[in-house]
This record gives structure tokens, C-alpha cells and sequence, in this order.
């Protein structure tokens, strides 16, 4: 049986060379030459979503992945997953009632579990491009509606490109997130991919994912390589390309959530990498209003994200405690006001920075009353 990363990497537009190193080279898991397929999540997943992974059918697991290693096994038994393809597990927060796109969704693992955290007012739709793995998905569409107790099934599958969203069926302006586990980096023409992704995400929708990434340009030799290209090696974006690219599409600033090391296992593949480091990330972008006047602000989380009453991890450089003002930029406070978090923040924002309102958030004073330094008491004094 062919490994579900095959299908799903298939679901970009990739040449006739790097398909067959797809059906030839990797029959199972355990070919792939990198720790790519291996990365696990460097944060953990709230328990919602673990249950949620719970309870997808065994054989809609089954296909998305196979062949666990001991390292991982008590991760991977308590997940009822085995070692998974893919460089993340993109599991945003806040997703009842959302509208989500999985692009290379494969069997519908990913799909399956978020249509039980988006609940019965949500929808998830998923695309790939391989008619075997929908037909698997569609397959199990009633066994998940039954099994999350809802009224009608919230799923749908497409068969489809990446590159050619719309006419697969995804309405412009439809989606609330999207999510993409570790395949746009097989895609050669990724600034379509993010193109299509743009359009059909609502304003202040989401673009959560994970893939891999080059510590430098990769050279076009080595993205002619098969092996490299399969290995997600070859059509990684160095990544400062990768910020440039998402920013000229009309994306926000990404924010990295989350980063880890890949190894190469091969040492041939590593001679042919030369001094080329690679790492998966999970990043978040937002589609913002074009005209939005962008200001700084003060910003307090209330605690009402389900699973996150105390403190919002929101990337690797905003942390939100509850009840906690802090000071942030133009563009996370465009973020937190026309996205879904909107309703989970007090958001005060301000063209120039007051120094009074900041002394008063940051509860200060100075007990001095001139220049001259004469402690507190002196002011009139003769």
C-alpha cells in the first residue's frame, strides 16, 4: 500500500519525474531519507484535539500513516496515530463554528478531527487530488456524523488541485482557516498556491500550517533532483523568500509558531544539501481588510479561548496572559480586531503612543517633582 504523504504530496501540479519517485521510490513511511515525516508538535495539543483524534475511524488512520518507532510510541498509542507524514499537526485554537480548508487532506484524518472541534455549525472541506484516498474520506463521512452526534455530516471532499481551488469547487471568500500539513513545499508554483488560498479565505481568515524550510536559497540543480524534490528538500522556500512571498500576496507578516530541526538521514543526500540546513515551521498569517488603518494598542486577553483560560500562547513572541495589558504592534492589533479573536480581546489603540496611558497600564509613577531630584514632599516647599 502506497503511504498517504504519496497522495497527498501528489496534490500539487508536479512534474511527470517527481511523480515517480512517488510510486517507485517511497512504498512505505520508512523510506523517506529525512526527520521531516517525524515531527511532532513542540507544543502541546490541547486535550480537545486529542480526543478529538480519538475518536477518527481506525481506517481512515490507518491510511493517513503507518509504521510507528519506539522513540514516539507512547506519544503515537495514546494519539491512536503511528508515525504520521507531514512536518506538523496544524490544530489551530478557536475553531467552533468555523469554516476550514485542509489542502492535501489525504485519508481525512486532519479533517475529521477538526470537524468535531468546529461542531455542528462549522464545516470542513478537504482537497486532494488522488480519487483513492476522497473515495476513503467521502467513505466514513456518515460514521463520523453518527459518532460526533450531529444532526448532518459537516465534511466534504473534494478531488482537485491547490493551485486550481476555485475550480475544484471552493467558493472565493468562503473559508474561515485554512490549514496544510507539510505539502506546499512540494509545490513548484507556491506563489499560486498562496494566491488561491488568499482569495478564498474570508477577510481576517487564517492561514495556519506547517512545512519545511531552507536556511538558504536552494539552487535549481538541486531542485531538478527527484529524490531531493520528493524528500521536500528541493522545493523548500529559503525562508526569508517565504516572508516576502505570503507579504506580496497580501498576506499579514507570518508569525512562526513553532520550529524544529530536520535530519538528514542520507549522506548522499546531505553531500548534495552542502551547506543547506532545513527545519519544519508552523506559521499563522491573516488575510487583512486592504484599507484598514493599522495603529499600535494596548491589549488585554479575557481568558475566553476554550482550552485557554489562563494564558494564549499566540506565536513564539505573543504571549497573552489573562487579564494582562500589553503593548503590541500595528498589525497584531489589525489581527486581534478582524479575526475570530476579536471577541477574546480588549483592544485600545492609539495613532502615537500616550505616556500617560502607558503609565497607567503599566501601574508606575516616579516620585520626583522637577529636575532638581528633591524627594517626595518638596513640591511648595520653601
Amino acid at each position: 500500500m502506497v503511504s498517504a504523504m504519496v497522495f497527498s504530496f501528489s496534490l500539487c501540479c508536479l512534474p511527470n519525474k517527481h511523480q515517480q519517485y512517488y510510486g517507485s521510490r517511497l512504498e512505505s513511511t520508512c523510506d523517506l531519507q529525512t526527520s521531516a515525516a517525524c515531527s511532532l508538535p513542540c507544543r502541546p495539543m490541547p486535550k480537545s484535539a486529542i480526543e478529538a483524534l480519538n475518536l477518527v475511524h481506525p481506517e481512515v488512520t490507518k491510511r493517513f500513516s503507518r509504521h510507528s518507532y519506539p522513540e514516539r510510541l507512547s506519544y503515537c498509542s495514546h494519539l491512536k496515530i503511528a508515525r504520521f507524514f507531514g512536518c506538523g499537526l496544524p490544530v489551530p485554537e478557536k475553531l467552533q463554528g468555523c469554516r476550514i480548508l485542509d489542502l492535501g487532506s489525504g485519508s481525512g484524518r486532519d479533517c475529521y478531527a477538526l470537524s468535531k472541534l468546529v461542531g455542528e455549525t462549522g464545516h470542513v472541506t478537504g482537497i486532494d487530488m488522488t480519487e483513492e484516498l476522497i473515495l476513503v474520506s467521502r467513505k466514513y463521512i456518515s460514521y463520523h456524523q453518527e459518532k460526533f452526534g450531529f444532526e448532518k455530516p459537516n465534511t466534504t471532499f473534494l478531488q482537485g488541485y491547490m493551485e486550481k481551488l476555485t475550480a475544484a469547487g471552493v467558493e472565493n471568500d468562503s473559508m474561515d482557516i485554512i490549514v496544510s500539513n507539510c505539502v506546499i513545499c512540494l509545490c513548484p508554483d507556491k506563489k499560486t498556491v498562496l494566491r488561491e488560498a488568499y482569495k478564498v479565505l474570508k477577510e481576517g481568515g487564517e492561514l495556519y500550517y506547517s512545512d519545511m524550510y531552507a536556511s538558504n536559497v536552494v539552487p535549481d540543480h538541486l531542485k531538478e533532483d527527484s529524490v531531493l524534490w520528493g524528500e521536500g528538500m528541493g522545493g523548500s522556500l529559503y525562508w526569508r523568500d517565504f516572508i516576502s512571498l505570503v507579504q506580496e500576496v497580501g498576506f499579514s507578516t507570518p508569525h512562526l509558531i513553532s520550529a524544529s530541526h530536520i535530519e538528514v538521514h542520507n549522506c548522499e543526500l546531505k553531500k548534495k544539501a552542502g551547506d543547506i540546513s532545513y527545519a519544519s515551521g508552523t506559521y499563522r498569517l491573516f488575510k487583512l481588510p486592504k484599507k484598514l488603518e493599522m495603529s499600535s494598542g494596548i491589549v488585554t486577553y479575557k481568558g475566553t479561548v476554550p482550552d485557554y483560560p489562563c494564558q494564549l500562547e499566540f506565536d513564539s513572541s505573543h504571549c497573552f496572559k489573562k487579564d494582562v495589558a500589553l503593548q503590541v504592534d500595528g498589525e497584531m492589533a489589525a489581527i486581534l480586531q478582524c479575526s475570530r479573536f476579536s471577541p477574546d480581546f480588549c483592544i485600545q489603540k492609539y495613532g502615537h503612543l500616550s505616556p500617560f496611558l502607558l503609565a497607567d497600564n503599566l501601574g508606575s509613577s516616579v516620585k520626583q517633582c522637577s529636575k532638581t531630584g528633591k524627594a517626595p514632599g518638596g513640591c511648595g516647599e520653601t
